[in-house]
């Protein structure tokens, strides 16, 4: 790349990066971090600012932007402190007058349809207060997309025209059927209209000068989702799943995404300056694939994001990881370091998967074609039949029974241990000498939809009504009693699930449910208790869909996902003891976590390591920026708690695994354990998942990846991952061979086994991958 054509502040960081060559479409510079991404993007943006003062700029919103946001707030708010003057020296800033932000003229990118402009989870919301008031921006110089505003038929409001807040396109080409949509048939066009007006006033300022946005799953920059023209304009419009997937947190569940609408600027509106700054900025691997998607194909309406290629000063700006699947990137994970075997088993197993050939059918000439395979150092005809050896004895590693364990099972949140290694976890639970702890350390709320609690509290009252929660009735229940004889539950609940009775299961939740009430509520009668119960209710009906819950509601959702786990286990003969609600403080529900903090976060789970002393501890195991950031601020507490107990005692001996569940997986040549799954394991898995994690079930908030519950994206990811490992080592292996539990594995399920010198160099790099400049 030329640098002559980057800024002076682009051309630091490409030297910061090491980089030696890019070979992409369009020009890409890579940062270690999701925290430098943000600082980067920042002083990329005020150098911006120092040169344009007047100009336009069009900013995102979610999460993609927490770091851009504090970072350009931090050098702003401290221009002349010492840190931030050394910060403007060491990336290239030349700008000696702090830039004034007020004469700018700021463009919304896009919004959903319909949502009150006064919900703190819609856009207008965000950008008026992390751009507008925080940024210090001129409100008058502001297009902003207030759909409370935006004019509709008869000057009715859109709760009027479209009460149930659906908005049927379909009315655009056919007829009206009745007077309700007529009004609604008037009222799209009425919006189309307003969208026409909102592109050209963009144009009448000359277009937008200064653009950042993030990259969906789907590879969608603004809401523009794969397929979008690339001369499209400002417009109303559905989403697709992937897109609708990532927004079910911010408005309360897919369902209510699958039926909003979006308002965007197009793809032209973003390109139609010719010298626009256009940046999309992507972090973590989960982001590995679409980047490369848009930066090394043609463009394509495919590809959203290749709409940039046009541009002089289009840029993407990544961390590593999320430049990790590009060939720039490939070639220099082989080329740059000592050899390994691992990469010896990456480089063939996925030969085999670009050939679609079988390992045994693998001959010399096809690795010395190979750009990666051939580099393999003394490359011969057995090179093949190393990565057949290591993979088959990872699977024997699998296949070990183990005993006299204490075993510590942690998840980010509840499910997570379930769907990462469950199969694993059943076969060493078959031996009595092993003990098994599960502890969740989020409370996990947010998973738990208002409707879901709605009507579970509904049934409580029929169950109340019908005298069918009779635990009540015990004279010191609401003074003591709630506290014993939690294992009761579970244990009536599992006796309903075999008897097949959804009405007895439903009671033996909301047996739970006036336990969790009372100790929440500090209820002290029946009638008090109707009285919260109806409370809540109305509290939850009045509230918006995506709003955040008052603290108490939030530990009442929080304690149904407990409840949950409970079950889980007891599936497996483990007592409500034996797992463990750790609710770490930074867990919070806002839209920017906190960070953990030793004594509120760390401390807990290292007193829970002094008290049970276990030989294994499982964790979630996740690269930066790859599924929710609980994972990541999870993974580092549990560190640091390991880090402070190995200063107390010999931890020689301890083994931390390292899963993976539905929001990335390893590589097989990552992992150094490969777990073969039955049909029966599957069962299980579905089975315990639907029987227990009632709130879970209609998968309110999935993954992009599969329209359906986290078990079924899991089940599918395990048999992905076989096809996988069949394509090495041949499908005569696992049917013809000796060991019955390799004969029927229909899944294979991957993790790591670090010793905590291991773990804790990994888990250093993972936060210098997040944290600090």
């Amino acid at each position: 790349m030329n640098n002559n054509n980057l800024s002076s502040v682009e051309q630091a960081f490409f030297k910061h990066s090491g980089m030696d060559k890019i070979s992409t479409r369009m020009p890409y510079i890579t940062v270690d971090n999701f925290p430098q991404l943000g600082l980067f993007t920042a002083l990329r943006f005020i150098e911006w600012v120092a040169d344009n003062p007047d100009g336009v700029i069009s900013l995102p919103t979610g999460k993609t932007p927490e770091h851009f946001i504090k970072w350009t707030k931090f050098i702003l708010d401290n221009w002349n402190t010492k840190k931030a003057k050394d910060i403007r020296a060491k990336y290239g800033l030349k700008a000696s007058k702090k830039p004034e932000l007020s004469g700018l003229h700021f463009v919304q990118i896009d919004e959903f349809y319909p949502i009150s402009s006064k919900q703190a989870n819609s856009f207008f919301d965000y950008v008026n207060n992390y751009y507008i008031d925080g940024f210090g921006l001129d409100r008058s110089k502001a297009l902003l997309i207030n759909s409370d505003e935006i004019p509709l038929s008869e000057n009715k409001h859109f709760l009027k025209i479209f009460p149930d807040s659906i908005v049927d396109l379909s009315l655009r080409y056919r007829e009206y059927k009745t007077e309700e949509e007529r009004l609604q048939q008037e009222s799209i066009f009425m919006i189309d209209d307003w969208c026409s007006e909102y592109e050209a006033k963009i144009r009448a300022l000359g277009g937008i000068g200064f653009f950042l946005g993030g990259i969906g799953p789907d590879g969608h920059i603004a809401f523009n989702t794969r397929g979008s023209d690339h001369f499209s304009t400002t417009r109303l419009t559905a989403t697709n799943f992937e897109t609708q997937a990532v927004a079910a947190g911010d408005l309360g569940g897919i369902k209510i995404a699958k039926n909003r609408l979006v308002i965007t600027i197009g793809l032209e509106t973003i390109t139609y300056k010719p010298d626009a700054t256009a940046i999309i900025i992507a972090a973590g691997e989960a982001k590995a694939q679409v980047v490369k998607n848009a930066l090394e194909n043609e463009p394509s309406n495919v590809h959203p994001a290749s709409v940039l290629h046009k541009l002089k000063n289009g840029r993407f700006y990544t961390t590593t990881s999320a430049a990790a699947f590009l060939t720039d990137s490939v070639d220099k994970y082989y080329e740059s370091g000592k050899w390994t075997h691992e990469k010896t088993e990456r480089a063939v197993i996925n030969l085999c998967k670009k050939l679609d050939k079988y390992g045994h059918h693998l001959v010399l000439g096809d690795l010395k074609h190979d750009r990666y395979c051939k580099q393999i150092p003394g490359l011969n005809e057995n090179t093949v039949q190393t990565v057949i050896d290591s993979i088959s004895n990872k699977m024997k590693k699998g296949l070990a029974n183990e005993e006299n364990q204490i075993y510590y099972h942690t998840g980010p949140h509840h499910d997570d241990v379930m769907l990462g290694i469950l199969p694993h976890i059943n076969r060493q639970l078959r031996s009595a000498s092993n003990e098994f702890h599960f502890a969740v350390l989020t409370s996990g709320f947010t998973a738990v939809t208002n409707s879901f609690i709605i009507d579970a509290l509904r049934d409580t009252k029929k169950f109340l009504d019908l005298d069918k929660i009779e635990m009540i009735k015990y004279k010191d229940f609401f003074n003591t009693g709630y506290k014993y004889k939690w294992d009761k539950d579970v244990y009536h609940y599992l006796n309903k699930v075999a008897a097949q009775d959804k009405v007895g299961q439903k009671r033996g939740l909301c047996h739970r449910i006036v336990r969790a009430i009372v100790e929440i509520y500090d209820v002290n009668d029946k009638d008090e208790l109707r009285y919260t119960i109806n409370d809540i209710i109305a509290i939850l009906k009045r509230s918006y869909d995506g709003q955040k819950n008052p603290a108490k509601i939030q530990k009442l959702k929080g304690m149904i996902r407990e409840f949950e786990e409970e079950l889980v286990w007891a599936h497996f003969g483990v007592q409500v003891k034996n797992v463990h609600h750790l609710r770490l403080g930074f867990y919070t529900g806002d839209i920017f976590t906190e960070q953990p903090e030793r004594a509120r976060d760390v401390i807990p789970i290292l007193e829970m390591l002094r008290k049970l002393k276990p030989t294994v501890i499982s964790l979630a195991l996740d690269p930066e920026g790859s599924g929710p950031d609980t994972h990541y601020k999870v993974l580092q507490a549990i560190a640091e708690a390991v880090r402070l107990w190995s200063e107390e005692e010999d931890l020689s001996k301890l083994r931390i695994w390292g899963y993976r569940n539905v929001w990335y997986k390893f590589h097989p040549a990552e992992c150094e354990v490969i777990v073969p799954v039955s049909l029966n394991s599957l069962a299980v898995l579905n089975n315990a998942f639907t029987d227990c994690y009632m709130s879970q079930v209609e998968a309110s908030f999935p993954s992009y990846a599969l329209d359906g519950k986290f078990s079924t994206l899991t089940q599918k990811i395990w048999v992905e991952q076989l096809k996988d490992i069949q394509l090495l080592l041949g499908k005569d292996y696992f049917y013809l061979n000796k060991h019955p539990k390799i004969r029927v594995s229909h899944g294979l399920l991957y993790f790591k086994e670090m010793n905590i010198k291991e773990f804790l160099s990994h888990a250093r790099a993972l936060e210098k991958s997040m944290e600090g400049i």
